[in-house]
Formats: C-alpha cells, sequence, structure tokens
C-alpha cells in the first residue's frame, strides 16, 4: 500500500500543479504580448496554443528522455481522443455549439491532413529522427499559414494592461512568466515519475497509463478552457480550442519523442489507438457539418462523443 501511495500523491499533485502553471503561464504570456502590441490571433496561436498544451509537450520530452516513449505516444494520442470525444461532448451537452463552416474548409482540413500524415509515419511502427523533422516541417507549415492569416486580418485589441504600463510591471511579468515555467516543467516531472511508479505497481503499460491517466490529467487545461468559453457562449473558440490543440499534440508533441529518443511504436498503437483517433477526427466533421447554413453540435450529439470516450476507455483496460 505504502509502495503505491506516494506515486499517487506526486501524480495528483503534480496534475494540479500542471494546470496552474499552465494557467498562470498563458496569463502572463498575453501580458507580455499585450505590451508590445503583438496581433490578438497571433496571441490565440502562440500563447494560448502553445498554453494548453505545454502540458502534453513537457510529459512528452521528460518521458522520451527516460527512455518511456510509450509514455509520450500514448499521451498524444490519448489527449487527442479526449479533446474530441470528452471536451467536446461536455460543452456540447451545457450548451449545443454553434459551428462556422469556414473551420472546415481550413483548420479541420488540416487536421485532417496532418492526422492520415501520422498514419503513414507510423505504419512502419517506428517513430525516429526523420518522422520527428518530418512532423516538426508540418508544424512550421501550420505557423506560416497561420501567420499569413494574421497579417491579412490585422486588426488591434487590448487589454488595459497596455495603458500606463510601468517598468517595474513588464520586470515583474517576465520574472513570473519565468517562475511559471520552471513550475511547468518540475510538475510534468512529477507527473512522469508518479505515472511510471503507478504503471510499475499495477503491472500496466506505460502506453495506457499514457493513453487514460496521463491525457486526461494534461488534457484538463483544455476542457477547462472550452466550458468557460461555452458558458460565455464563445463556440468558436471551443471548436478552435478542440482543432487547434489536437493540431498541435499531431505535429508538436508527437515529434518529440522521434526527435529525442527514435523507438519503435508498440502494436496496440497501430491497431487500436491510431484508428480510434481518426475515427473521431472524421466525426467530428459529421457531428458539426450540415448541409443548410446551421452546423450545430447539439446535446444528443455530445451524449455520444462521450459514450465513444467510455467505450475506448473500457477497451483499453
Amino acid at each position: 500500500m505504502s509502495n503505491i501511495l506516494l506515486p499517487i500523491i506526486a501524480l495528483l499533485s503534480g496534475f494540479v500543479l500542471l494546470i496552474w502553471s499552465a494557467d498562470k503561464f498563458t496569463e502572463n504570456g498575453t501580458k507580455i504580448a499585450n505590451i508590445f502590441k503583438i496581433s490578438p490571433l497571433i496571441i490565440g496561436l502562440i500563447i494560448f496554443g502553445f498554453g494548453t498544451s505545454t502540458p502534453e509537450m513537457l510529459v512528452s520530452a521528460l518521458a522520451a528522455i527516460e527512455g518511456n516513449t510509450g509514455l509520450s505516444i500514448g499521451n498524444a494520442i490519448g489527449s487527442n481522443i479526449f479533446n474530441i470525444s470528452l471536451v467536446l461532448g461536455i460543452s456540447a451537452i451545457i450548451s449545443p455549439i454553434e459551428v462556422q463552416g469556414d473551420v472546415f474548409k481550413k483548420e479541420w482540413l488540416f487536421l485532417m491532413v496532418v492526422t492520415l500524415c501520422l498514419g503513414l509515419l507510423l505504419w512502419d511502427y517506428r517513430l525516429d529522427f526523420t518522422d520527428g523533422m518530418i512532423l516538426l516541417s508540418l508544424l512550421v507549415l501550420f505557423f506560416a499559414y497561420t501567420i499569413k492569416q494574421a497579417k491579412n486580418k490585422m486588426y488591434h485589441e487590448f487589454d488595459e494592461f497596455e495603458h500606463n504600463v510601468s517598468k517595474t510591471q513588464v520586470k515583474k511579468t517576465w520574472i513570473m512568466l519565468i517562475v511559471n515555467l520552471v513550475s511547468l516543467i518540475s510538475s510534468a516531472k512529477l507527473v512522469v515519475w508518479g505515472s511510471i511508479e503507478v504503471a510499475k505497481v499495477f503491472g500496466v503499460s506505460d502506453l495506457i497509463i499514457g493513453l487514460s491517466v496521463v491525457a486526461l490529467g494534461t488534457g484538463l487545461p483544455e476542457l477547462a478552457v472550452s466550458i468557460t468559453s461555452v458558458l460565455k457562449k464563445q463556440y468558436a473558440m471551443v471548436i478552435g480550442n478542440v482543432i487547434g490543440s489536437n493540431l498541435f499534440n499531431t505535429i508538436a508533441v508527437l515529434a518529440i519523442p522521434g526527435l529525442i529518443h527514435p523507438s519503435d511504436v508498440p502494436v496496440e498503437v497501430i491497431s487500436r489507438d491510431y484508428p480510434v483517433m481518426l475515427l473521431l477526427t472524421i466525426l467530428l466533421f459529421i457531428v458539426s457539418y450540415k448541409f443548410n447554413k446551421k452546423h450545430i453540435i447539439n446535446r444528443f450529439k455530445g451524449f455520444v462523443l462521450i459514450g465513444m470516450f467510455g467505450l475506448y476507455i473500457w477497451q483499453l483496460f
């Protein structure tokens, strides 16, 4: 009993610290961006996109450094499954989500393309340095496209923070940003250690722990952002959050184990986990798209998505 208690405490406290750190890191990053008058769209992409995905990235990097690539791969794929099924499902149950049709012409299409590219890269049951570089180049391509879009629709809407900003405030914000980054890395380290120890005690593979416990934990910032957005009726942010996070997980988080610790991909990833991720990405289009003016994810569709998540977790264990 004592063998399992410490890892569980480390895992739970790691998750709490991780969510708090990600929230504060994003908040202070936004302040810095506002001080330097960066476009709101760039803030959304770089600061919020990076902010909600830092837990996955750090956990993936630390696990890969320690040779636990199963945890890295499981964390990324599990987070994608969690985002579409649970995050979107819960958000739709709280309030039916109206989706803008343009999303499917650009962002969703790009997500579908990178998901299919990932399938091709994993087909040889190996994630190596070349695969990592290909995924990284897709990330650069996505950034280039988004920055181009931002320039086409450049406008400036800033928080009141930018007015009368003193040098001491700027210095304090930079210091807090560094402190938050340190706490992010420390909490990710706690999560990785706790996860590996729990897996050892229960005799479960690091892949399964990554797909379930760690994916749920690192996906909590996305869930918090989506619930807050749907309560404020900012439906575009909910869809943007899910698609953006999944893009980041697929092309940034999964590039990390390939670049740091090239290794074989567990057979289950190709036969069980990747097909579920692909199916949910296609289902995202089906539940959202209608060939009329309004595209709505209603409560019934929300329950269907949550049901699929339940089936997947049951299948894992």
